[in-house]
């Protein structure tokens, strides 16, 4: 059925959440420095990653693993162990992350590994830093015994998969009911199967709203972002096909937090370039966000990566579906191309679009939580000065 579905949505297909109503999310307790005050010091813990989390996708607290608290002058210090889950709700999704549904294992399930300082001083509580392990519940090897048709997670990066990426934004630049052009902001997965189709590629993107007017004859990807808070963006689930191409794209919209319109002769204002930013390198080891909105009935999109072409079926049974065999190892990487893979140029193409993250993961198939703070990027070198004579 999911097959015959997709094989029928060759156009693209649009879910508007026009009507996202602000939703109060439950107040942070108190943090003190009782022994039973871990609940609330890991809770305000999880706000803090969430605040902080600018890519990829929610995470919420799953388990608390340990809560050491040392006395000190006016206060204590707390050291948290905490498992947090990664959520089905992307950073751009408004609705609050601990609304938001944990994925199940079946889909690729993410968690993360936190050491989280808080400091407490004359009832004053603050995060002081954390630091993460973020990767996939099950390797690969470990998902076949529980499900051989599950399609993989494979690299953020790979050719044929930002390949399916690109169609996907230009599907979506076809619809001429946006004023503006769309351009990529993160790509937050991308899944491979077989199916009775052939290979198949099932990404989930995140756009952002451009200056660029529709019809306008710059090339969307020259195109800057709105400032954030004027931007709509949306959501995007793809299917493609090795042989058949791009099978259909479907995208829920999030309106913009700013709605004001603009003054007769006034222009968009300029902000500091904060889209455009694709999945995190991974060539190394291991302000608030929007209001919260909620619920049902037009209140928010669903989360799940379900029916109507928002991803592959987690188990398709038998008949030569699922993930291909693994070739490249259990680090949820691609396998390598049967002829070599694309030469270089073709590997920079697709990369030359994003922008560097803050930090690296050792797995390339998923976001990682960053840690915080971060660190100040290093200044570039400078080269030997000439001396005027030289420099004339």
């Amino acid at each position: 059925m999911y097959l015959s579905i997709m094989k029928g949505l060759p156009t693209l297909l649009l879910l508007c959440s026009t009507a996202l109503l602000c939703s109060a999310a439950p107040a942070v307790e108190p943090v003190t420095c009782s022994e039973d005050g871990g609940a609330a010091a890991a809770r305000m813990a999880a706000h803090h990653i969430d605040e902080k989390h600018d890519h990829g996708y929610k995470f919420k607290l799953s388990e608390i693993k340990g809560n050491k608290v040392e006395k000190v002058d006016d206060g204590c210090e707390i050291e948290l162990q905490l498992d947090l889950m990664e959520t089905t709700c992307h950073n751009i999704n408004p609705k609050h992350f601990e609304d938001c549904m944990i994925r199940g294992e079946t889909q690729r399930a993410v968690m993360a590994n936190c050491s989280v300082r808080i400091n407490v001083i004359n009832g004053d509580a603050k995060v002081r830093n954390y630091h993460c392990d973020t990767r996939q519940v099950k390797t690969d090897s470990e998902m076949v015994s529980i499900c051989t048709d599950c399609p993989n997670l494979i690299s953020l990066h790979d050719p044929e998969g930002m390949k399916s990426v690109k169609e996907a934004v230009q599907r979506v630049n076809e619809n001429t009911t946006n004023q503006n052009y769309f351009i990529l902001k993160d790509v937050g997965r991308i899944k491979i199967g077989w199916t009775m189709t052939g290979m198949n590629y099932w990404a989930e993107i995140a756009l952002v709203e451009s200056h660029c007017r529709m019809g306008s004859r710059i090339l969307p990807e020259a195109c800057k972002p709105l400032c954030p808070d004027r931007a709509r963006h949306a959501l995007c689930h793809s299917s493609y096909s090795k042989s058949k191409g791009l099978m259909s794209v479907e995208c829920d919209y999030y309106p913009p937090m700013n709605s004001t319109a603009l003054g007769d002769g006034e222009r968009e204002p300029i902000c500091r370039h904060h889209g455009g930013r694709g999945p995190p390198d991974h060539d190394g080891p291991g302000g608030r966000g929007p209001p919260d909105r909620d619920g049902p009935r037009g209140r928010g999109p669903p989360d799940s990566d379900g029916p109507r072409g928002r991803g592959p079926p987690d188990h398709d049974g038998p008949g030569g579906r699922g993930p291909p065999p693994p070739t490249g190892g259990d680090d949820g990487g691609p396998p390598p191309p049967a002829d070599g893979g694309p030469p270089d140029q073709e590997r920079q193409r697709h990369r030359a679009q994003f922008h560097r993250l803050h930090c690296h993961g050792s797995d390339a198939a998923i976001h990682p939580i960053c840690p915080w703070p971060r660190p100040e990027p290093r200044p570039e070198p400078r080269g030997p000065r000439l001396n005027p004579r030289e420099e004339a």
